[in-house]
């Protein structure tokens, strides 16, 4: 039954939403929000458009507030209990976004439904559901903001709603899930799991692999297919997988499935219909309205969005989207590019602020993590994680990328990885090529090689270890770079001191 929902919004996409928006707006016309927008009154798309803005989370964030303080009815027509606290990367400000029953069943949850449903369609004779799945969240303790509402991360929130029966096939138990303390609760998650028989794990790459690397301390097992013999898939998201695919491959031990999802607070927006297979499939018919607005529209002050009809192949797309938890045309923050149309698949390419265009390279995070890979492939090197800044023209010299790079494992020669990357990113971004002919505006990027478990340290110094916290890869300007550098050298003269 749900196999055959899934082929009806797959094979007709645009009426799937449609349908969406005609329900979004039919079931808000009666908030303070819809009644602004004289929601009553709009009858297609193109009227939808014109009569409400696009919002940011600071143009919603009065009425997110005040529906924190009690108030109903405001962006939504059911009432809002629960807030998805999100913090994106690590430099960002939390945001409170609201979750209502409708987002919860409709959207979160049925999205989830779909992807178990597609990956048996897949292998229809997996034993996945024979035993538990390992769920690595975030910092999950539920806070009270009044008798009513509470708030907590995303997974805090899911774990919290989902049936009795969803805990049976998940590990570890919810005591410790709802746990705060990152590092306690990593220490309790392992102990337990090592002793259960996990066939699926989910989380982000960074805190798996710190989970892996642990389980296997404790076990004295050389590979965590020794540990989980029946493990067959790995479910991941939030950053892109290609620099941590290697390690992932050598730290499980044997072949097993990886299966990309596009889930946020704001909701569940896609998965791999095929594990391996480039792209993720687009959910069209899951409380959420889509609309794209390209890159370079980002900051105009009317800036311009396209629906699924006129989707180009391969150009970067900020999503706009129009939810079932009231967020109405909200410019999501990441950029997405459709590599099908036929049925719609995407990729996450980065952040609407995440990016080097300092000199007109235009460099996204998906041109730095295939970079990162192929210098890797090349000269032997792990790298497990980054962040880079621009380099500003000075009397010393042209401008240029300046990068710190935890490596797993060091490269012999550090001046080969940086050739290897530049020429990597040149092949890739033929702006950041043009730019680098012949040093006229770019010199050749400049390399720190941090040590391993440094950007772990990082994190815990700014008290935000765990979940959905990141390293921000890309900035136009120097304020992260600058403050890691900052830390890194702290740390040394600390070393200096101690020994």
């Amino acid at each position: 039954m749900r196999q055959w929902r899934i082929d009806g919004w797959r094979s007709h996409p645009l009426d799937a939403q449609r349908e969406v928006l005609q329900n979004l707006v039919t079931s808000a016309q009666y908030t303070e929000f819809g009644r602004k927008y004289h929601f009553s009154n709009l009858y297609n798309i193109r009227d939808f458009k014109k009569a409400v803005p696009i919002h940011e989370y600071n143009d919603l964030k009065p009425y997110i507030e005040r529906c924190m303080n009690g108030e109903q009815n405001l962006l939504w027509n059911s009432p809002i209990m629960w807030f998805a606290k999100s913090s994106g990367t690590s430099g960002d400000k939390s945001k409170f976004i609201p979750i209502s029953e409708e987002s919860l069943e409709d959207c979160h949850y049925k999205a989830a439904k779909d992807v178990l449903t597609m990956y048996y369609q897949f292998k229809p004779d997996s034993t996945m559901l024979t035993g538990k799945g390992l769920v690595l969240g975030g910092s999950h303790n539920i806070n009270a903001l009044n008798e009513e509402a509470q708030f907590g991360d995303l997974s805090a929130v899911l774990l919290q709603n989902s049936p009795f029966w969803g805990h049976w096939l998940r590990t570890p138990e919810l005591s410790i899930a709802l746990m705060d303390d990152w590092e306690t609760k990593l220490e309790k998650i392992a102990a337990q799991a090592i002793n259960e028989n996990v066939t699926s794990v989910s989380g982000v790459p960074t805190w798996t692999l710190v989970l892996f690397k642990r389980i296997l301390e404790i076990t004295g097992k050389p590979t965590i297919a020794d540990v989980w013999p029946g493990l067959e898939l790995y479910m991941h998201g939030g950053v892109s997988f290609t620099p941590y695919r290697e390690q992932f491959k050598r730290i499980i031990g044997k072949e097993i499935y990886y299966l990309e999802t596009y889930n946020a607070s704001e909701g569940f927006f896609a998965a791999q219909e095929v594990p391996g297979e480039e792209g993720m499939l687009l959910f069209t018919d899951h409380g959420i309205f889509m609309e794209f607005m390209p890159v370079s529209e980002y900051g105009s002050a009317q800036p311009r969005t396209i629906g699924l009809r006129d989707v180009d192949l391969h150009t970067n797309y900020a999503p706009v989207i129009s939810t079932n938890g009231g967020l109405w045309r909200y410019l999501l923050g990441d950029t997405i590019r459709f590599i099908s149309k036929d049925p719609f698949k995407i990729i996450v390419s980065g952040r609407v602020r995440h990016f080097i265009n300092a000199f007109g390279e235009e460099v996204i995070i998906d041109n730095t993590d295939k970079a990162i890979q192929i210098a890797c492939k090349e000269t032997g090197a792990v790298v497990n994680d980054y962040t880079a800044a621009p380099v500003y023209f000075s009397d010393a010299g042209n401008g240029g990328h300046e990068w710190l790079i935890e490596f797993e494992k060091v490269p012999e020669r550090l001046d080969r990885f940086i050739e290897c990357l530049d020429a990597a990113l040149q092949s890739i971004n033929s702006d950041y090529e043009a730019k680098r002919h012949k040093d006229i505006a770019l010199k050749m990027p400049i390399v720190h090689a941090l040590p391993k478990g440094f950007f772990i340290d990082w994190l815990h110094h700014l008290g935000k270890l765990g979940g959905q916290h990141k390293v921000p890869r890309l900035s136009n300007d120097r304020h992260t770079l600058e403050a890691v550098l900052a830390f890194y050298k702290s740390s040394q003269e600390q070393q200096l001191i101690s020994s």
